[in-house]
């Protein structure tokens, strides 16, 4: 069942959205030779604790993995996808780049977001990448309107994708999302016919996620059962908003 929020929902799931926004642009400014993922990890869990929010991610129990997920940030660098887990020995370095993914629980509301930052210059082609995953985003949350259908969301993305030359990453989906954080529908970055295609209804807020690999869209997870990484060892980026169906279009809860 997919749960349509009231205008007041709205702005409940408006303040931890902006929470993680804020999280996310002091960590972006953070990104630079040198740093270690722990440290964004632990700039974060502060942040949260001192805005009153529940971490999002940490204590999330997985059955696929059997465990629950032990941080406040999920934290991929180049061929990792998505799930990575941070650690003092993943020291940051001139040419890599690092997925940063992290959602907070505020006042019983939850905020979801993702942004893929370059360590200092990057190949242009890698460049491309990540402007081509962004603007996959920006195309699909155009499609956030009343009376559009979800595979209006996931044509965009797939289409604007496949159409400059790179895989789209399957294995992982976008989600509803509102009081739990993982809500119906779920949000593929492609048009899959074996799924429902529900019309867009005002209230309906989305978790829209475009993982884009430079190289083949197969995935596998490493030894530490979590870190999901590009088969073909080929660079992955990954961008992610909530947006929220209204009268007005589109609401992007996780910026200004």
């Amino acid at each position: 069942m997919i749960v349509r929020k009231t205008p007041a929902e709205l702005e409940k799931m408006r303040a931890a959205g902006m929470l993680v926004y804020r999280i996310l642009q002091e960590l972006s400014g953070m990104v630079k030779e040198g740093v270690t993922t722990l440290d964004l990890e632990n700039v974060a869990e502060k942040m949260m604790k001192d805005a009153g929010a529940r971490p999002a991610f940490k204590n999330y129990f997985v059955p696929a993995v059997g465990q629950r997920y032990r941080f406040v940030l999920c934290t991929s660098v180049n061929d990792e996808v998505v799930h990575g887990l941070p650690s003092a020995r993943r020291v940051l370095q001139p040419g890599d780049i690092v997925k940063i993914d992290t959602g907070v629980e505020l006042n019983g509301y939850f905020g979801d977001s993702a942004v893929t930052v370059p360590v200092g210059s990057i190949a242009p082609q890698l460049q491309k990448l990540l402007d081509v995953t962004r603007d996959s985003l920006e195309l699909a949350i155009q499609q956030v309107r009343a009376g559009n259908r979800l595979f209006d969301v996931c044509a965009a993305v797939e289409q604007h994708v496949t159409t400059n030359g790179f895989g789209i990453v399957r294995e992982f989906v976008g989600h509803g999302i509102g009081t739990q954080l993982h809500e119906e529908p779920q949000v593929p970055n492609y048009v899959d016919r074996k799924n429902e295609n529900p019309r867009l209804k005002e209230g309906m807020v989305l978790a829209i996620e475009p993982m884009v690999n430079a190289g083949k869209p197969e995935t596998r997870v490493g030894s530490d059962k979590w870190t999901a990484k590009t088969k073909d060892g080929s660079y992955s980026a990954h961008f992610e908003h909530c947006v929220a169906v209204t009268s007005n279009g589109p609401w992007v809860l996780t910026r200004p």
